[in-house]
């Protein structure tokens, strides 16, 4: 089977890859010559995911998933959620980004917050979704260097490092895209 991400985030790509199983091809965005911004006009990280997966679907004809994410952060009443990407401008900068919430959360006692992934499938024709969430919470300050958007200030409940500190293989297991993706695979398997 052949499916393309819909995605031109590399560490996107490589984290979902990791993931597939080998008898899924997974071809990203560039294998197919997609080079244009496919449109996020969406108010909601549900309505991202289907529009992505749509888009490609009528525009290049492969069967192909597309996922969208975002932190919501509750002191901030769900703040930036589907903004998470240009949180603090076009520029989608992860720095200015969580150095933006981190000023906005100040000194905050409620740091709770989850990342939330939703995977929308268009496979044969109809439109299929996966939910992955991780609760935890936002650290004071920015830790580790591994990972990319909001990973070095948000640590998963039960742990005692940010996402940014982990190796790809543990954020995976208790992340919300591999949470997304594992649902995705499951689906997979069982319509072959």
């Amino acid at each position: 089977m052949k499916l393309v991400f819909a995605t031109n985030n590399l560490n996107k790509l490589k984290e979902v890859q990791s993931l597939i199983p080998n008898n899924i091809q997974l071809l990203s965005l560039s294998d197919i010559g997609c080079a244009e911004d496919i449109p996020e006009t969406q108010d909601t990280i549900e309505g991202n995911a289907i529009q992505k997966a749509k888009y490609l679907k009528e525009h290049y004809g492969y069967d192909c998933f597309a996922d969208d994410t975002g932190l919501e952060v509750e002191a901030l009443n769900g703040e930036p959620g589907v903004y998470s990407a240009r949180y603090a401008g076009e520029q989608r900068n992860a720095d200015d980004n969580m150095n933006k919430l981190l000023a906005k959360l100040g000194n905050n006692e409620n740091r709770r917050a989850h990342f939330k992934t939703v995977i929308s499938l268009h496979l044969n024709g109809k439109l299929h979704s996966f939910t992955g969430i991780c609760k935890g919470e936002i650290t004071l300050k920015k830790h580790g260097d591994k990972g990319f958007g909001y990973d070095p200030i948000f640590k998963a409940d039960g742990f005692d490092k940010t996402f940014a500190e982990m190796s790809l293989e543990e954020k995976n297991k208790v992340g919300h895209r591999g949470k997304a993706v594992r649902q995705l695979i499951d689906f997979l398997n069982n319509i072959e």
